[in-house]
């Protein structure tokens, strides 16, 4: 990696082809420059430490344009299919973001909530907040329907940073009063185009009206439909938004 030129010194012209080999495009006022190697983002030695042990060698194309402009608390839509990497292009910034806060104490709703279609996703997010929350002891939770609401009550009430939900239980929840989202400053809406075609889209809104103005939201979907559209104009501001022509 020597060669490359650092970050602070790549040309326009070392980012665009950067972006032209990796299939990336942009949209967006003063998109950040891809990070080519994880040193670039400036990540926390706990980050570091975990990358290194699972054996990534550098980002994927997702995470190299995502990090930087998620760190620099931009709003962000990500059209790009699964298995590209996109759970760690949020979850290791929902990290830093936590861990540089006042942790939740009981009562208090969660910093980062992550709003998936299934509880298949749901689980395997969950997997990879464990394995990145681990070290610093964030404590996560995942809240989906048909399964006994007890023990996810319980971890609710105890107090997580971050929740992994689907929309129906989370309202569930927020309705009864067992958790809030008034400290939630961070929100993920993964495979939105899938929420809404199983009809989460008054849901969706529903959650999004109970987290305060000044959260910073990143909305993941494989396709970029006009409901999808709407939504981001309706919920997100001043967006970067890139897509990956590799899928």
């Amino acid at each position: 990696m020597s060669h490359m030129p650092t970050q602070k010194n790549r040309t326009q012209h070392d980012v665009d082809s950067y972006r032209e080999v990796n299939d990336i495009i942009v949209r967006g006022n003063d998109v950040p420059c891809p990070n080519y190697c994880f040193e670039e983002g400036s990540f926390p030695e706990y980050v570091m430490q975990v990358l290194l042990k699972q054996g990534f060698n550098e980002p994927t194309a997702i995470q190299s344009q995502g990090w930087p402009v998620v760190l620099s608390g931009r709003d962000l839509v990500g059209i790009a299919q699964t298995g590209s990497g996109k759970t760690l292009a949020y979850m290791i910034p929902a990290t830093v973001h936590i861990n540089n806060q006042q942790r939740p104490q009981r009562g208090e709703g969660p910093i980062a909530l992550i709003l998936a279609p299934t509880r298949e996703l749901a689980q395997q997010i969950q997997k990879v907040a464990h394995d990145f929350g681990s070290t610093t002891m964030i404590r996560n939770t995942c809240i989906f329907g048909g399964s006994p609401k007890g023990p996810q009550a319980r971890d609710l009430e105890r107090g997580v940073e971050i929740v992994i939900a689907t929309p129906g239980r989370l309202i569930d929840f927020l309705e009864k009063g067992t958790t809030n989202l008034r400290r939630c400053t961070y929100l993920v809406l993964d495979e939105a185009d899938r929420m809404l075609d199983m009809g989460f889209e008054p849901q969706i809104r529903k959650i999004i009206q109970q987290i305060r103005p000044d959260r910073q939201v990143l909305m993941w979907s494989a396709t970029w439909p006009k409901q999808v559209q709407a939504l981001a104009e309706e919920f997100l501001v001043n967006y970067v938004q890139f897509k990956f022509a590799a899928g």
